[in-house]
């Protein structure tokens, strides 16, 4: 017997996309420092400003792909919910 998914709690919503958007803007962050910094050899204030803003708009086009995947996810999740409820397999027999 398939069970039906229960749906992600409302308060739930908005943490993925934030979790999502910080730890690649901080990997996009730490890959400029060592790539500015080490790599180029550039000061410390240049590869520190422009981490920062690498940084930033990461962050930004991460809360974006995060928000996009998020609504995918419950779009999906409500339609198999919906299929499930639908599904022959899930009635009663109606002999007894």
């Amino acid at each position: 017997m398939l069970l039906a998914p229960k749906p992600l709690p409302a308060d739930n919503s908005a943490k993925m996309p934030r979790k999502l958007a910080a730890s690649i803007a901080l990997i996009v962050f730490a890959l400029c420092l060592v790539v500015g910094g080490l790599q180029a050899g550039n000061t410390f204030t240049t590869t520190v400003l422009r981490a920062l803003s690498a940084m930033v708009a990461t962050f930004v086009v991460g809360l974006v792909v995060g928000s996009m995947a998020d609504r995918m996810i419950r779009e999906n999740l409500l339609e198999v919910e919906k299929k499930l409820k639908e599904s022959p397999a899930n009635q009663a027999p109606k002999d007894r």
